[in-house]
């Protein structure tokens, strides 16, 4: 009878396990700082079911969305190289307090075009990998925003303009360009910047059409200056001890996919930014002509800038600068 008992309980035992769901051999929550409408999440989240696919549920990573998880900029290189979380969409721009090499991306009015956007994101990329191999963790992909533009309450014709204006702005770089317009630039994580807007604490935003759709700025906001004076990027960064624990073979596949998203969000960004003005526009932003002696404008105001930069940047820094000017004959 014992022997009956324990054969039927080893019995039932192998079904129940047989019926479950086989749990993935590897978990990693992944961080990213935007809603899951943005392009960048979703950019992450096609990469974690591509990763989920090839390696048959054994690496499986979940994506937390609008820093759930309580990272949202400045601190996500130490947050990446501390293991805090395993992979994290990054951007760039704001980590370039902790890594100056990263402030060269939205140096302002340096890049022209998405193709020159590119281009810099090319020359750039070895210098990178070096300075996150140091952080202890490695780039699986860089993709752009689209261009930055003024979000105002009024329309902005000219530097004169600017003065005054109370503009959240989202890396050193354009609180100088701010500072020099004689505005005011406030430092604010994505996730503030609708209730400092409906609060008054600020008046103006620098970004682009993409976080604008993500921000309703329609409901704070009323007029859209394209001044194509950046075109951010983000990273999306893997902890090294993290990488090197899985075996050869999933790490290629991550190597990989990265590097297919890589050329997908590159293709998509700009028919991106052109929907996602339209949106804006049918919720009641105007688009407001930017005239070329505005941008000459902006332009002197950034030459200053850019000599700043100079004094102080790094020699890769400026062995990435100087190949992209010859590069694009300037």
């Amino acid at each position: 009878m014992k022997k009956v008992t324990m054969l039927s309980l080893a019995t039932l035992l192998f079904l129940t396990l047989a019926i479950l769901p086989c749990a993935a051999k590897t978990s990693w929550n992944a961080n990213v700082a935007w809603p899951p409408s943005n392009h960048h999440s979703i950019g992450m989240a096609q990469f974690a079911e591509k990763i989920k696919t090839l390696t048959n549920g054994e690496l499986d990573i979940v994506v937390q969305y609008g820093g759930a998880l309580g990272y949202k900029g400045p601190e996500l290189l130490k947050v990446v190289r501390d293991g805090l979380v395993p992979i994290s969409d990054i951007f760039i721009g704001g980590v370039a307090g902790e890594a100056k090499i990263f402030q060269i991306t939205t140096l302002p009015f340096l890049i022209q075009s998405m193709s020159e956007a590119k281009l810099l994101s090319e020359i750039a990329r070895p210098y990178f990998e070096k300075t996150a191999t140091q952080w202890k963790q490695k780039i699986l992909y860089i993709a752009p925003w689209p261009s930055t533009g003024l979000w105002t309450m009024k329309e902005v014709q000219a530097v004169a303009d600017m003065k005054g204006l109370k503009i959240r702005t989202y890396d050193k770089n354009g609180a100088m360009v701010v500072e020099a317009a004689q505005g005011t630039p406030y430092a604010l994580p994505f996730s503030e910047v609708y209730t400092s807007l409906a609060t008054g604490l600020i008046d103006s935003v620098i970004t682009s059409t993409s976080t604008a759709v993500d921000g309703k700025f329609w409901e704070v906001l009323k007029y859209y200056q394209r001044l194509n004076m950046t075109v951010a990027t983000n990273m999306v960064t893997v902890n090294l001890r993290r990488f090197n624990k899985l075996d050869k073979k999933t790490q290629q596949y991550l190597i990989d996919t990265g590097k297919e998203m890589e050329k997908t969000m590159w293709k998509r960004v700009a028919q991106l930014d052109k929907e996602k003005e339209k949106v804006c526009n049918a919720k009641g932003i105007k688009s407001v002509s930017v005239s070329q002696s505005f941008l000459d404008e902006l332009g002197k105001l950034s030459d200053g800038i850019h000599q700043e930069w100079k004094k102080k940047a790094s020699a890769d820094a400026l062995e990435i600068y100087d190949a992209f000017l010859q590069k694009v004959d300037r």
